[in-house]
């Protein structure tokens, strides 16, 4: 049920920005982008398992998260806090985000960011470049094998990385049929909103020993993290256990480790 109402209002979005400004214009702009940090890179480092810190003010299954909303701040106390990268949620009707909050979230960290939204159209790819995204989410549920690649290879001649998203076993023989480096498992099911955080075990074991791997959704408890760390997950996505804390750092070092 959510997942394709949000892709149904994104299609209306996106012919309306189309209308504002066209695609060849942007485009034209989206290649005087900044030099790109490494996603890949930063969320594949060896050792401890690497964290993408989500800036997120609310859900369709939670509503509004954290009333005081400070997407800068947040952001920065990531990064001090260890983050690896930080993820912006960019969607406006479902998730109170927007491109404006990725750039200035982007203007004030040194780590790489993360344009997560749903993208369908390669326009949103453009759009991610001009905000200063240095890596872009495709969810597979969304997408035909066709238009993963398409729009990774767009991506990357934007030098952007790609976290290619899959919750399912049919998602994962989607996506390796593809040569997407970067593979998500989101424990969240995107048409029930329910969590289960097995979800990333069950379709790791699925997945070559090659590609890096990031879990995602309803990740709250060391423990989790410290079975995915054993299984050889490369990085974790937290976005809501964070948010809701009254101590970000605080919370980033019982989860994660000092």
């Amino acid at each position: 049920m959510y997942l394709t109402e949000i892709i149904k209002h994104k299609a209306v979005e996106i012919a309306e920005r189309k209308n504002n400004m066209p695609l060849e214009v942007l485009k034209a702009r989206s290649y005087s982008f900044p030099l790109r940090r490494g996603f890949k890179e930063a969320i594949s480092a060896q050792g401890n398992i690497n964290l993408i810190a989500e800036v997120k003010k609310a859900s369709p299954s939670a509503g509004v998260i954290r009333e005081d909303f400070d997407p800068v701040a947040i952001a920065i106390e990531y990064e001090n806090a260890g983050a690896k990268a930080i993820s912006v949620l960019t969607d406006e009707k479902f998730f109170q985000g927007s491109m404006s909050i990725l750039k200035t979230v982007r203007e004030n960290v040194h780590i790489p960011v993360l344009c997560k939204d749903f993208i369908i159209d390669e326009y949103q790819i453009y759009e991610a470049s001009v905000a200063g995204a240095d890596a872009i989410l495709l969810i597979a549920s969304c997408l035909s094998i066709e238009q993963i690649n398409r729009f990774m290879d767009i991506a990357q001649t934007l030098q952007m990385d790609c976290l290619v998203e899959t919750h399912s076993m049919d998602d994962v023989e989607k996506v390796l049929k593809t040569n997407a480096p970067i593979i998500g498992i989101n424990n969240r099911n995107l048409r029930t909103f329910i969590v289960e955080p097995k979800t990333t075990l069950m379709l790791k074991v699925l997945l070559p020993h090659d590609k890096i791997v990031v879990s995602e959704s309803g990740i709250s408890s060391p423990e989790i993290i410290s079975i995915y760390r054993d299984k050889g997950i490369n990085a974790v996505l937290i976005g809501e256990a964070l948010i809701r804390s009254k101590n970000i750092t605080a919370k980033i070092q019982e989860l994660i480790g000092g």
